[in-house]
């Protein structure tokens, strides 16, 4: 790690940084040869599974930060990358530190959600002079297996929904994975001025594909952590914002299902760092019974 300090320079301090589903991230304090200090932050990726994929994720990450430095979308900066594991302990993307925090609380969230879909919207006009891969399902029709206790018709019914071939589109620059936990927040005492983007971070599943996709993917994150009720909001937002989406409300549909089953299975994946995050009331059996009332409520918009 010292040979990508500069001269003069040294760790003085490690924090663990919760949130991650799929790495583990720390801030680095490094001490710099005035006295002072700086942060950066260490991507490592331990898990078997993940190490494994490893080189093509942190690659595709480090690319994607160089790309995005200039643009406008506020991003941390790549600074080393070993996706190997040649000189790490573990494959690594070690990146600047952004100011700002994840806000997951309940307060705030009627004035944080414009803020939500009006980053996207830039993230989606950005147009790279090179293509990011094409974007990939997260589930497949035959994989879904609805949470115990689910609306075992309803579920079967939004099965049926994917199950059909993928509607036509056009591609935008896609996050993948942009939800309020990838989003840095300023958030001032009530006070002051109102909360501010710092920063979005975690670009690992950056690709081609629907915006609809993205706002998807939003919009299930927000409800299981705020409950289904805000379903539609952020797809309100986004367009509220200049966002453009599929104009069929099957094609909607579509994208919405192919995102929410994508989270059956793996509810205590997404519960553990929100938990973390002092969310302590969602339990995994809560937030698969927020994920069937989503889905639920998405088909019974249909009728």
């Amino acid at each position: 790690m010292s040979r990508y300090l500069k001269a003069g320079e040294r760790i003085v301090n490690t924090e663990a940084l919760h949130g991650g589903i799929t790495a583990e991230m720390r801030r680095l304090t490094i001490g710099t040869r005035d006295g002072g200090t700086r942060d950066l932050v260490l991507r490592t990726f331990v898990d078997p599974f993940f190490a494994e994929h490893a080189e093509d994720l942190l690659n595709r990450e480090a690319g994607v930060l160089t790309l995005l430095t200039g643009t406008g979308v506020v991003a941390p900066g790549p600074v080393a990358v070993d996706p190997t594991a040649a000189h790490c302990e573990y494959p690594s993307l070690l990146m600047t530190h952004l100011a700002g925090r994840t806000v997951l609380d309940e307060e705030g969230l009627q004035a944080r959600v414009p803020l939500l879909a009006r980053q996207l919207v830039a993230i989606h006009t950005l147009r790279p002079a090179e293509r990011p891969r094409e974007y990939e399902a997260w589930t497949t029709a035959d994989a879904v297996v609805h949470p115990d206790g689910a609306d075992a018709a309803a579920w079967a019914a939004a099965i049926d929904v994917i199950r059909k071939p993928a509607p036509s589109y056009e591609g935008r620059f896609l996050h993948r994975d942009f939800h309020p936990g990838n989003v840095l927040f300023d958030v001032p005492p009530p006070s002051l001025a109102g909360p501010r983007i710092t920063g979005v971070v975690d670009w690992v599943q950056t690709s081609w594909g629907p915006a609809d996709l993205d706002v998807a993917h939003c919009s299930t994150n927000l409800a299981l952590l705020h409950g289904p009720a805000w379903r539609l909001r952020f797809a309100e937002a986004y367009e509220e914002a200049g966002g453009v989406l599929a104009a069929a409300a099957s094609e909607r549909l579509y994208w919405r299902l192919l995102d929410a089953l994508a989270f059956a299975g793996g509810a205590q994946w997404v519960a553990r760092p929100w938990r973390e995050a002092g969310r302590t009331e969602l339990t995994t059996r809560a937030v698969e019974e927020r994920l069937d009332a989503y889905v639920t409520a998405l088909m019974d918009a249909l009728g």
